[in-house]
């Protein structure tokens, strides 16, 4: 078995990348591992981000290797970050792309499904948002006002319907005010 319970590529991947794991990804990765709920307080840069998403990942990579992931919402990330894109785009799409293609390497005669993710924020055109919809992501990442719409309306709440992972980042900066409300 490979360190934390990561399927070798994620292992591998990691290794490529990093050193070692951050404190919070030691002491983070076994609890939410187990599926239990997890609370994160660390400093900005310490890999608190990568420590949900890899678990995440992990979990819908091995889902995939051995044919198993269905199409549908399975994670939300959500964040009051206005730089979102930029932020899932370091810490989502280009590890998803790299293990999308490692695995792809690995396993070549496994038809593995590519994790896919999705963005919806108030900025999202009509077209974007009726693809998550039409086609969802495995990942939808959003911001609390565009969670709330998501649940509030019909389609939204079956596109959402799933769901068995919730990741909330900088929830410090949501409790305070009117973005709480809608997280809550």
């Amino acid at each position: 078995m490979s360190f934390f319970g990561f399927h070798p590529l994620i292992e591998r991947w990691f290794l490529n990348r990093f050193a070692a794991p951050t404190e919070p990804q030691r002491l983070g990765w076994p609890h939410i591992g187990k599926g239990h709920n997890t609370l994160i307080a660390a400093p900005t840069g310490s890999g608190k981000t990568l420590t949900a998403f890899l678990a995440v990942i992990d979990r819908l990579l091995k889902e995939s290797i051995d044919g198993e992931l269905q199409d549908g919402v399975r994670v939300i990330y959500v964040s009051p970050l206005r730089a979102l894109s930029n932020d899932m785009h370091r810490n989502l799409s280009e590890p998803l792309e790299e293990l999308n293609a490692l695995a792809a390497d690995e396993f070549p005669e496994v038809p593995i499904a590519g994790l896919r993710v999705g963005l919806r924020t108030g900025d999202s055109t009509p077209s974007q948002r009726a693809a998550l919809v039409r086609k969802p992501p495995h990942i939808v990442v959003t911001t609390p006002e565009s969670l709330f719409l998501l649940v509030t309306a019909e389609k939204g709440r079956a596109a959402l319907k799933s769901v068995d992972t919730i990741i909330v980042d900088e929830i410090h900066a949501l409790v305070r005010d009117k973005r709480g409300s809608h997280l809550a």
